[in-house]
């Protein structure tokens, strides 16, 4: 019963509630896929839970211990996923929208990236580095450690000088900024390769045949600068031709030119999996806590007089009808109507003439002693009282 009109009682705010929290969880499962967060986030879902279920049921213990819980797993979360945090910020931010935060321009960072790229190649370094494209390649991605700095050609040789421990792993370029380094990347498993391609060389074309992301190697052995993209392998000449091709990679899309009704239907149906997937947790997550949320309604109901004496009759007002206003627990108040609540004065101290009650809290019953009678209007009547001429005889 009470789960029905928690339904029934489904009002616009509410909906307002879940798009927007709807909105919220798929664009969070977006920027955490295939990073280690999206476990954490995952098993802290499962967790909550179970929560809810404790709670539902009165398991006093189970509920205090969750809380505990939540507390210190909310700070080991901030702590061991610091990185993914701060870049899902940096996504949100609204100084972008003013333009007081700006990242590197893409023409600033190609160019300290292809500089600072060929001054490896010049020192015999070898290096692996990964421009992320449409596609997130987190998850095709082993081991690493999180950074985050430009690429410019003083940190891309920090990273891949033979002495550092990182050198012989790939660095992920996101956003024009280095994200993580020392990865490692899936080998290819084509055959007829060329003999002097090394292990960099197979790793790239790997990563090239499961994503779109543009792989660029560094050959240790011949200072050679390549770059792999849609399964093939490219030699880049010069700096200024792997800034060409890096610009072709990253160059966005110029968007298809659709009528608006399919404009309307994409917004449903791309990534409708996920979506759908976010609405129905959101829905149940609604759903399990509406019930315990604090809620208001508003009730009309007749006024009812007692002990009125015989003598006297009311000319003004006729049918008084009262608004009353109730607060309590949603699966509580959600289910009141004019039906369920009495309001009642006594007018056994009536006299003649034009008289005024005040109607409180006392003058109104209700069935639950666990709703509360917020307000009540109008909170005085005025009563016109004249001598009943068949009761005065």
């Amino acid at each position: 019963m009470q789960f029905f009109a928690t339904i029934a009682n489904f009002r616009l705010q509410d909906v307002v509630d879940v798009v927007l929290l709807t909105v919220l969880a798929y664009h969070l499962f977006l920027w955490f896929r295939g990073t280690r967060a999206i476990k954490a986030l995952i098993g802290l879902a499962g967790l909550g839970i179970v929560y809810l279920i404790a709670r539902t049921w009165g398991l006093f213990l189970t509920t205090w211990a969750f809380q505990v819980l939540f507390q210190v797993v909310v700070i080991l979360l901030i702590v061991l996923f610091q990185a993914e945090i701060r870049q899902v910020l940096e996504k949100v931010n609204p100084l972008r929208v003013f333009g007081l935060h700006k990242p590197l321009g893409p023409e600033r960072w190609i160019e300290q990236f292809t500089a600072g790229v060929f001054a490896l190649a010049e020192r015999n370094n070898g290096a692996l580095l990964v421009i992320e494209g449409e596609d997130n390649v987190a998850e095709f991605l082993a081991e690493g450690q999180p950074l985050q700095g430009d690429p410019t050609p003083e940190i891309l040789t920090s990273i891949f000088l033979k002495a550092s421990p990182l050198h012989d792993g790939a660095a992920l370029i996101r956003g024009g900024r280095v994200t993580r380094v020392g990865c490692y990347l899936p080998l290819s498993a084509s055959k007829g390769l060329p003999t002097q391609w090394g292990t960099r060389h197979r790793a790239a074309l790997g990563l090239s045949e499961k994503s779109d992301a543009l792989v660029v190697v560094v050959s240790e052995e011949r200072g050679e600068v390549s770059v792999a993209r849609h399964n093939l392998m490219v030699h880049a000449r010069d700096a200024e031709h792997l800034t060409d091709l890096i610009l072709e990679a990253t160059a966005p899309v110029a968007p298809e030119k659709r009528s608006f009704p399919k404009r309307v239907l994409s917004l449903f149906l791309h990534q409708w999996r996920v979506k759908g997937g976010a609405l129905l947790a959101v829905i149940a997550l609604w759903v399990t806590l509406a019930g315990q949320q604090d809620y208001e309604t508003t009730v009309t109901v007749p006024l009812e007089m007692t002990n009125m004496p015989q003598q006297f009759e009311i000319v003004e007002p006729v049918n008084p009808q009262i608004e009353v206003t109730l607060r309590g627990l949603r699966k509580d108040a959600g289910v009141m109507d004019g039906d369920d609540v009495v309001v009642e004065i006594d007018m056994s101290l009536a006299r003649l003439g034009r008289r005024t009650f005040t109607i409180t809290r006392d003058n109104v019953r209700l069935p639950d002693d666990r709703i509360k009678v917020v307000n009540i209007k109008p909170s005085k009547l005025k009563f016109d009282l004249e001598e009943n001429p068949l009761k005065s005889q």
